[in-house]
């Protein structure tokens, strides 16, 4: 049996989420079950109540908000234990189409691949702004890269992953999930897709970042952390060798002038130069350190995910997420439990 469990995180999103809801679709082809999760991180509003009269599967609980990247990562959690083949992600503000679910799923439905991200053409959203576009642009241009993965909008948070996806992504981000979760599945050898989406104009403003230079500031900050650590040889390696190719050619010009001069005047260069070789040598050797550190985390990783095999094979037992939240008692939702690793 197929079963989807569409997920959606939410955050004070009592004005949308009934809309959101009520757009997914209830039968697809090739598809037994679709069920529906909605976790409720920490909000201040009426978003439990809309879920519940709106009818979800499942409701999943915070007493205080913990981001959207552990929001999602429980939301994973859970469908997994629910015994979801595929789970797909929305967002609560009704961006995007629910009627785009059966696109977005059937790359993994064909055996095609295990994550499909929904694109959403974002250089061609006329309400974004020049710098939005600019900026959604270059920042999937440099994770392409990073990840060596092809997928044209990365910040796009309509995706779908197959079980196997899920259990292989450990979300480290406290901020989100968007960019990590592909550079990941670039470095896993996760299979991933995308397909072209519609998408709404958003009109409030983000419940992630308060303008645009914080987003900014923070994905920049989630790029590095994520690529350091699962190509920490490439990241530190690279800046080792800059730093002693700098002090080599500095080195060089004191030479050149020693050899001209005398030196004299010239001191200075010759300090530099050793700074910088000393400084890039002792790089390159936490590359090689970071490296080993790297070999230990993907024998973790691979422990980890033996191990949620066999929770999912044995069935977790009932218990609280995180700091003793629970879904909602109510006879339409059920417990669902299981601290993610």
């Amino acid at each position: 049996m197929t079963k989807v469990i569409i997920q959606i995180p939410c955050f004070n999103e009592e004005s949308t989420l009934a809309e959101t809801i009520a757009s997914l679709p209830r039968t697809l082809p090739g598809v037994d079950l679709i069920e529906t999760l909605v976790i409720d991180d920490g909000s201040r509003d009426a978003t439990a109540a809309v879920a519940r009269a709106a009818g979800v599967s499942y409701l999943l609980r915070f007493p205080t908000n913990q981001g959207l990247a552990r929001a999602f990562s429980a939301g994973l959690d859970a469908a997994l234990k629910l015994g979801a083949n595929i789970i797909v992600n929305t967002d609560a503000d009704n961006q995007y189409s629910g009627a785009d679910v059966g696109r977005l799923i059937a790359p993994i439905l064909e055996g095609q691949a295990d994550m499909v991200v929904g694109d959403r053409a974002p250089h061609r959203m006329r309400h974004f702004g020049f710098w939005k576009r600019f900026l959604q642009r270059s920042g999937s241009w440099t994770v392409r890269v990073l990840s060596g993965t092809s997928v044209p909008d990365v910040t796009s948070g309509f995706r779908a992953f197959s079980a196997r996806a899920a259990l292989k992504l450990n979300v480290l981000s406290e901020f989100t999930y968007t960019l990590e979760t592909i550079i990941q599945a670039g470095k896993k050898q996760i299979s991933i897709a995308h397909v072209r989406v519609d998408a709404r104009e958003v009109k409030r403003p983000s419940r992630l970042f308060s303008g645009l230079s914080h987003y900014v500031r923070r994905s920049i900050a989630t790029i590095i952390r994520t690529f350091a650590l699962y190509e920490p040889l490439k990241f530190f390696g690279s800046i080792g060798v800059t730093l002693v190719a700098s002090g080599l050619l500095v080195g060089l010009r004191f030479v050149w002038y020693y050899v001209l001069e005398g030196g004299a005047g010239h001191i200075q260069s010759l300090i530099l130069s050793a700074i910088l070789i000393i400084v890039g040598f002792q790089t390159l050797q936490i590359a090689l350190v970071a490296d080993l550190i790297g070999s230990s985390r993907r024998l973790v990783e691979d422990t980890l995910l033996r191990v949620r095999k066999l929770e999912l094979e044995l069935g977790s037992p009932e218990v609280d997420y995180h700091d003793g939240v629970v879904p909602a008692p109510e006879p339409a939702t059920r417990k669902i439990g299981g601290r993610r690793g």
